[in-house]
């Protein structure tokens, strides 16, 4: 395929820092490239090269005569005086742009909510950024580069721009080159990933899953050859007279070898250890809503919520923009008063509270790391294992230097994780994050999916990364329409109510492009198909871990049971009442769990 741009022995240096070196990579017509790399790596100096933005200080970039580049950057160069129409459309008649399907599809989808006559300058920062988005998706492109192009955009935009994305041209034609922490978006939207460390890129084939498969691979290898190399040495040292040992291949990249990868690696969590240790820290009763409401004048946020949160429980909460996620999360954790109703907490809650604007670090900025671990326990408790409190922030990203940097000199990223890590300091067993994957990069999201995985208590999460929620949580809910509903077939079955509304509305949440119109019903079908099997396989596996921890409470009881005082008979009544629901609990999620099984033609033992 032909080329569309390339960099020839790039290096890039910066006053403090060396970012890039000796870099030769080419991005060929229909390239659909997700950049990733630990925060600070130079991702975004590297698209601002392949745009012609910056010069390389070493070696050249060279673009293909007459390609237009659009970019979407950190920042946006809108007019503010300007309204929205006339930054996206300058003196263009309406007529125009009014008549091209695609733009109708951008507008309806990214700027439903923004009005075309505001001016810029009375806009919010992420209504800024979507104005700068859909300025750059109206026009046309040879190539194009993103920075960050799902922030400030819910769980339904990212969809469609992952969507949009996949369909904006045909196929073999076009390039794309994307930087973003979404791991489901890169798996969704590429085919292929750079990654970026040491100054150095390397390529890897498929989209995030893919890359994250073949890195395990890589590091695997290194492990081996450096094994190998320290045999060598010992073999030399100990001047052993025989013949050195064959070299082994390289295996090649199969599913076979992927799952020989993670056959000694545990469950990611043990759901009956932390539930037990939930149990034994908060009780029965965690959260109890009943009747609950919230408004602003005739502003009704959410209403009629009747909602029991127990013990260990892992929750995702999804929502559109201004669904009032933020709201009811402060409202949860009594940070303001219902407008009616009632809200019961167990006595044993201890909560702790992040939240978008990392309140937890407000007027610290003059501290460093680790004076700021001096308000905390030295040794603490977590997951059943005693940790330090300088092991938590570690095991978060921080290193040595970090611990001496003023809290004011940190960055997004580091500020929002040690938030996180200040939140868990304080022993929580009620742990409420909102939107807890901004600014990190996908490392940094890793490690914050392991830590979440050892904790042992009640879990709420908001976010808008599906990776995240599907990764981290259990059950998943959303705020739609002023009411809690929970949604068994997880984000996949949220997108499909909020589409089913739009269309009962008279309204579909976004409009097809014109190159997606002759496909349009044969992909529609086969995009319900997948998203009802995906649906039917997560409630089959949620439903099975619910099985799993009823059998071991079942088992739980009949062994209290046979060990209880005979000559006790009002605790021998209480155990066998619990034995009973329980024993009846089981039943229904067995028939649950087989009705589940049958759809989607899975054995249950």
């Amino acid at each position: 395929m032909a080329i569309l741009c390339s960099l020839d022995g790039v290096g890039l240096e910066w006053p403090t820092r060396r970012v890039l070196s000796d870099v030769s990579l080419g991005v060929y017509e229909g390239a659909r490239i997700g950049v990733v790399g630990t925060n600070g790596a130079g991702k975004s100096s590297l698209l601002r090269l392949l745009a012609g933005e910056i010069e390389p200080t070493e070696g050249r970039w060279v673009p293909r005569r007459g390609i237009r580049i659009g970019m979407l950057g950190q920042s946006d160069a809108l007019d503010d005086r300007a309204t929205v129409q006339e930054n996206l459309f300058g003196d263009l008649p309406e007529f125009e742009w009014a008549a091209r399907a695609n733009v109708r599809s951008i507008l309806s989808a990214l700027l439903g909510d923004v009005g075309l006559e505001r001016r810029v300058a009375e806009l919010s920062g992420g209504e800024r950024r979507r104005v700068d988005l859909a300025r750059l998706l109206a026009d046309e492109w040879d190539l194009l580069l993103l920075d960050e192009p799902t922030n400030h955009l819910d769980v339904v935009g990212i969809t469609w721009l992952a969507e949009h994305l996949k369909g904006r041209w045909p196929a073999g034609e076009g390039a794309l080159v994307v930087v973003t922490h979404d791991r489901w978006f890169l798996d969704t939207v590429c085919t292929s990933m750079w990654e970026l460390h040491g100054g150095r890129i390397e390529s890897f084939e498929g989209g995030f899953s893919a890359y994250t498969q073949q890195r395990v691979e890589r590091d695997r290898q290194a492990q081996k050859a450096e094994a190998k190399r320290q045999n060598a040495l010992r073999r030399e040292l100990a001047w052993l007279a025989r013949a050195p040992q064959a070299r082994a291949t390289r295996p090649k990249f199969r599913k076979q070898e992927a799952e020989a990868l993670i056959a000694d690696v545990p469950e990611l969590r043990d759901p009956i250890r932390l539930k037990s240790a939930a149990v034994a820290r908060l009780g029965k009763q965690v959260f109890e809503l009943e009747d609950v409401a919230k408004s602003y004048g005739e502003r009704v946020i959410f209403e009629d919520v009747d909602w029991i949160i127990g013990p260990g429980d892992r929750i995702g909460l999804l929502g559109e923009n201004g669904a009032g996620k933020t709201t009811f999360l402060d409202v949860l954790a009594g940070v303001e008063e219902p407008s009616k109703g009632t809200i019961k907490r167990g006595k044993s809650v201890r909560l702790a509270r992040v939240s978008q604007h990392l309140d937890l670090l407000e007027g610290r900025d003059e501290q460093t790391v680790d004076r700021l671990l001096e308000d905390f326990k030295r040794h603490l408790v977590m997951g059943g294992e005693e940790v330090t409190s300088r092991s938590v922030v570690e095991s978060l990203g921080f290193t040595g230097g970090d611990f001496l940097t003023r809290l004011g000199d940190l960055s997004g990223g580091q500020r929002r994780r040690l938030a996180i890590a200040c939140a868990l300091m304080e022993e929580p067993n009620v742990l409420i994050l909102d939107e807890p994957g901004n600014d990190l990069d996908v490392d940094m999201l890793a490690a914050l999916e392991s830590v979440l995985d050892g904790f042992s208590g009640t879990l709420l999460i908001v976010t808008h990364d599906r990776y995240l929620m599907e990764r981290a949580t259990d059950d998943v809910f959303a705020l739609m329409d002023g009411r809690i509903r929970h949604l068994p077939g997880g984000v996949d079955e949220f997108l499909r109510r909020v589409e089913e509304r739009s269309e009962a509305s008279g309204r579909p949440v976004v409009e097809r492009t014109e190159a997606a119109v002759d496909v349009v019903d044969e992909r529609e079908l086969r995009r319900r198909q997948n998203a009802e099997r995906r649906a039917a396989r997560h409630a089959f596996d949620v439903v099975g871990r619910r099985v799993r921890r009823t059998r071991e409470e079942v088992a739980g009881l009949k062994e209290r049971l046979a060990a209880a005082d005979p000559t006790d008979y009002v605790a021998l009544q209480e155990l066998q009442t619990a034995l009973n629901e329980a024993t009846a609990r089981l039943a229904e999620l067995e028939d649950e769990w087989l009705a589940a099984a049958l759809e989607i033609g899975e054995d249950v033992d």
